[in-house]
């Protein structure tokens, strides 16, 4: 596949940009709680409110920025919405040293940083589909997933030492001038880029607003695949706390021990993005999505069963290093997939669906898996959450059944 050649300049700043802000936000990993807990000193419910609020409210925020993202120009938009991040983020330091920090505060600010991030993935996956051409789209996604996974592997660790020595707020800061450094990084790719050409009313209007939606349910691949996401993530993601709770209460795993059994796995991602190439040049597109997507499913499960000690340890360091080199390898090539299956005139509003409907997913079901751990037990709802994961690979597109005028190489823009 050639992943080690050059995509050009223009990519080089556009995955810079990526990489810095990524980095900023791995290091700020759950700081938000932390806040909460050492700083304001919430309890258990409002900490659950804290975590639902920031991914539901700002979803339903995001809704209306699809269209809206749309028929603008994509890199005013994503330094637009990192500029948005910075300044949400820096006022809770701000507020913080002038003793006005409060918890809705850190609510509100955990909307807005939602609803820029939607925006901002919308935009991005637009503009990527423009700036690299068609064939090195897998690559360009291949290297997007291995720095998601470098970063995740180097920056929660790096992020709780800090917080351990400097509190808190150490890593907002980092965060919000990553964002920053990401906004320079975006301007600095330069060039022209072609004014979207209005294929609506320039009022947003409700039907506008449900586009996105229509679009994918009405795609005969994307739709299955859609649904096969967000239920897989949702699932994963609401399951998190529960083995926190599990790991840290009641089995009496230590705070490192804990990020040390999910920090190393994270190879597994860098190593499964980097097999997508070469997977899907051997074996096609479609046969190592449905196989990746398929073995992504049979790994949770496994958490369920771990127990004290050394051997719980192995035992999710296993789990967990195969769960990621699988969603690795499938993360990259089904980027790639839904970038070449959507519509140019489309991919801002259905990447924003998309977003919006996963982030509403995941709030959901992580409230309602704590309502099911609190009647069942966290154990048991983590063992119920892998077998509704195992059946998930029917969700899958078994054909590409999409009409052949979608899947011919979009222009590249000049």
């Amino acid at each position: 596949m050639g992943s080690k050649r050059s995509l050009g300049r223009s990519f080089g700043w556009l995955w810079a940009a990526y990489a810095v802000s990524a980095f900023g936000t791995r290091l700020a990993f759950d700081a938000f709680p932390m806040i909460a807990i050492l700083v304001l000193h919430a309890g258990p419910a409002e900490v659950s409110v804290l975590a639902a609020a920031g991914l539901a409210v700002g979803a339903v925020v995001a809704v209306p920025l699809g269209p809206w993202v749309e028929f603008r120009r994509k890199r005013p938009v994503m330094v637009a919405m990192d500029l948005v991040r910075f300044a949400a983020l820096l006022s809770l330091p701000a507020a913080y040293a002038l003793g006005r920090l409060g918890f809705a505060q850190l609510v509100v600010v955990s909307v807005i940083v939602a609803a820029a991030d939607i925006a901002f993935r919308a935009a991005s996956g637009a503009y990527l589909k423009s700036l690299v051409p068609p064939r090195d789209l897998l690559v360009a996604n291949g290297r997007f997933e291995s720095t998601t996974w470098t970063t995740t592997l180097i920056g929660p660790p790096l992020g709780t030492t800090a917080i351990g020595l400097l509190g808190p707020m150490v890593t907002v800061v980092a965060d919000a001038v990553s964002y920053l450094l990401s906004a320079a990084g975006i301007r600095a790719i330069g060039g022209g880029e072609p004014h979207p050409a209005r294929t609506a009313a320039p009022r947003l209007r409700a039907g506008g607003l449900l586009e996105g939606w229509r679009y994918l349910l009405a795609h005969p691949t994307l739709r299955p695949l859609l649904f096969n996401t967000v239920l897989v993530n949702a699932l994963i993601m609401a399951t998190a706390p529960l083995l926190a709770v599990l790991m840290l209460g009641r089995l009496g795993f230590a705070p490192w021990q804990y990020g040390l059994a999910f920090a190393v796995p994270c190879v597994g991602g860098m190593i499964g993005s980097r097999l997508a190439g070469p997977l899907v040049a051997r074996f096609g597109q479609r046969k190592v999505m449905l196989a990746s997507g398929t073995l992504r499913a049979c790994w949770p499960l496994g958490l369920a069963f771990v127990g004290p000690g050394v051997a719980g340890m192995v035992l999710v360091m296993a789990v967990e290093l195969g769960l990621i080199t699988c969603i690795g390898v499938f993360n990259t090539v089904y980027a790639t997939y839904r970038l070449e299956h959507t519509a140019t005139d489309q991919v801002a509003r259905a990447l924003s669906a998309w977003t919006v409907t996963a982030k509403a997913a995941t709030a959901a079901l992580t409230g309602l898996w704590g309502l099911l751990a609190g009647i069942t037990g966290p154990r048991t709802a983590i063992a119920l959450a892998g077998l509704f994961l195992l059946a998930t690979p029917f969700l899958l597109p078994r054909h590409d059944n999409a009409p052949s005028q979608e899947r011919k190489p979009a222009p590249v823009a000049t």
